[in-house]
């Protein structure tokens, strides 16, 4: 079951952004599945899906937040390389 959240803001977050009400909210799911993965409360795979992104793509966007990504548990590590294509 998906459940939303509401958030107010003026034009003038927009503006200073320079982004649309769309790439907005986009950011602020993507920020939010950042900072509970960084503290822990989020499996990697539970904030992609909270960003609605793949796993891959959210761990590559860590880094532009200044967020380790490495930080995966031994069966996630192990999960990924099993779905992990093949490069013979």
């Amino acid at each position: 079951m998906k459940r939303t959240v509401t958030v107010e803001y003026g034009d003038e977050v927009l503006l200073a952004l320079g982004v649309s009400p769309e790439q907005f909210g986009q950011e602020l799911k993507l920020l939010t599945a950042i900072k509970l993965y960084e503290l822990g409360r989020l499996s990697a795979g539970a904030a992609a899906s909270l960003a609605e992104m793949p796993k891959p793509v959210f761990l590559s966007k860590l880094a532009d937040y200044g967020v380790v990504s490495f930080d995966l548990t031994e069966e996630e590590l192990r999960q990924d390389m099993a779905h992990a294509p093949s490069h013979q």
